[in-house]
């Protein structure tokens, strides 16, 4: 059977009053959740809030088609609230949010995401994204018009193409995979992985603990000048 140690850590970062991020680490029930607000204060703060908030909710689960089911109409049942709410309270302005969510049974795992905040496995000496970003930039690389390098500079960079809260409707990716001991995991906003490239932190990821690592990398990520706010979230899986 395997198990499982996490940690976390958020930031404003350098140039952000607020901090439009938010997290949950549940290793309890095997659940994590980065979510990155847009929309400033009052509206991008709001949306990650809520979002994290109805997740919270979710109880255990021995099946996982079931689990990522009720976080898929947690999803839904959040677009519809922060629609809403924009309409009612802040006179039709848009507040939404990324969401990146994580969830280990077992041998089994899936992804649940919509945005640009990441999911990342390190395994066998390599590290590759379980997600892939709903973003202008990543369509135009998909397309092959521009390089990842090209990427990080582009005038677009920021620009989503799906989130919580974004459009009345939404259509979370979900990816579904196998678990397996020595497996470490991240969880993370757009403003650790803008501020540090894949082999840096693949260089440091792996130390004796989830907190260690989180440490490491947060001070890393924040030295670069953490333009926005920073969120991380570390998973280390182990044999029981």
């Amino acid at each position: 059977m395997l198990t499982w140690t996490s940690a976390e850590a958020t930031d404003v970062g350098a140039k952000r009053k607020i901090n439009e991020d938010n997290m949950l680490s549940r290793p309890d029930i095997g659940l994590w959740v980065v979510a990155d607000g847009m929309g400033g204060h009052a509206a991008g703060d709001v949306a990650s809030q809520e979002l994290v908030k109805a997740m919270t909710q979710l109880k255990a689960s021995p099946d996982l088609a079931d689990f990522v089911d009720a976080i898929e109409d947690k999803l839904l049942a959040v677009n519809y609230q922060l629609r809403k709410h924009g309409q009612e309270a802040l006179g039709g302005r848009t507040l939404g949010t990324t969401v990146v969510s994580l969830f280990l049974l077992d041998t089994m795992g899936a992804c649940v995401w919509a945005g640009d905040s990441r999911a990342y496995l390190y395994r066998d000496g390599e590290l590759s994204r379980i997600s892939h970003d709903h973003s202008a930039v990543q369509e135009m690389i998909d397309a092959g018009m521009i390089t990842h390098e090209q990427a990080a500079y582009h005038p677009h960079r920021n620009v989503i193409t799906r989130a919580v809260g974004g459009s009345e409707s939404l259509y979370p990716d979900v990816r579904v995979f196998t678990v397996k001991a020595g497996d470490w995991y991240i969880l993370c906003s757009d403003g650790f992985y803008n501020e540090l490239n894949e082999d840096v932190i693949a260089a440091h990821l792996i130390q004796k603990t989830p907190q260690e690592s989180v440490a490491i990398l947060m001070e890393k990520a924040l030295a670069n000048g953490a333009l926005d706010n920073v969120t991380l979230i570390i998973i280390k899986v182990e044999e029981q």
